[in-house]
């Protein structure tokens, strides 16, 4: 079996072009002089006919029209067997509500991320005697696919915008966000797209992957700020950024990983415009930018 992965979704909440946003970015997606990309999602399979999908994004609908492996294969049938969701942001869960259309399919979530849907009513709409909720336990493999396994672990993030109180601790660890190791057969690929710090831990678990889709939130840690368009840092929201002796690309650095994928980038990170050169720098430290509709097979 080939391991086949397909981002669905290359951009942060908002998207690009953001509905509201008129920075450099999202004015020239709009123009159509760089890709426009959709919110946080990515399709997995082992066998190219059954398919996960990680995060359901609000684009999820147009996502799904625009992967031909997920059309219907019948009048009702899908090749969607399951979702799994890696925190509870609204980027990541609001795509369940187009899932309503009495599907089957397995929701995959920790015990955390389920309750927060719980606590909504709104998400009753997905008929629990048609969409089977499991509760996957940190560490625990659980079959998300035939011939897929996904094992979820914590990785340092905070709780959901919404869910913010007074306090917001930024790098907890447990079960509100959680990275996800895929495995088919002896294929280990990784997806992560929120984290705010590459522990010791996370480092040893990714060692020798051959496949690691990462959060590329944003290029510099005061971006939001810089552009003019918020006051919240990259550390203040959850993500650790790409550049800097405390980013990404430094932490990475030396480890032995046969394709290292950005996702979950920002409408304002300057690595979406083809031509910049922080994208070339990224590029020579061996990240691929990742784009809506890219397949990577292992």
């Amino acid at each position: 079996m080939a391991f086949r992965a397909r981002i669905l979704g290359a951009a942060a909440g908002g998207g690009l072009p953001q509905w509201n946003c008129g920075c450099r970015n999202c004015v020239l997606a709009r123009e159509g002089r760089i890709p426009a990309q959709t919110q946080s999602s990515l399709a997995v399979s082992a066998n190219g006919t059954d398919w996960a999908i990680l995060n359901a994004s609000p684009d999820i609908r147009a996502q799904l029209a625009a992967t031909p492996p997920l059309h219907p294969t019948g009048l009702r049938e899908m090749p969607l067997r399951s979702v799994l969701l890696t925190n509870g942001d609204i980027d990541h869960v609001a795509g369940l509500l187009t899932l309503r259309e009495m599907q089957p399919f397995e929701l995959h979530a920790t015990s955390e991320i389920h309750a927060v849907l719980a606590a909504n009513p709104i998400f009753s709409a997905l008929n629990p005697e048609v969409v089977t909720r499991r509760t996957i336990a940190l560490d625990s493999p659980a079959e998300i696919a035939p011939g897929l396994t996904a094992t979820l672990f914590a990785v340092p993030g905070k709780v959901p915008l919404y869910m913010e109180g007074a306090e917001v601790e930024t790098d907890l660890m447990g079960e509100q966000t959680v990275g996800v190791e895929l495995r088919s057969g002896e294929t280990a690929a990784y997806y992560i797209p929120g984290c705010a710090r590459l522990t010791d831990d996370l480092r040893a678990r990714l060692e020798g992957a051959a496949l690691v889709f990462f959060d590329g939130t944003l290029w510099r840690d005061d971006e939001m700020i810089r552009e003019g368009l918020g006051h919240k840092t990259g550390r203040r929201m959850g993500h650790m950024s790409m550049s800097g002796p405390d980013g990404s690309i430094a932490a990475f650095d030396g480890m032995a990983i046969g394709r290292k994928i950005y996702v979950h980038m920002n409408n304002t990170n300057p690595v979406l415009r083809p031509d910049a050169p922080e994208r070339a720098e990224a590029e020579a430290a061996g990240w691929t930018i990742g784009e809506d509709g890219m397949e990577v097979t292992t």
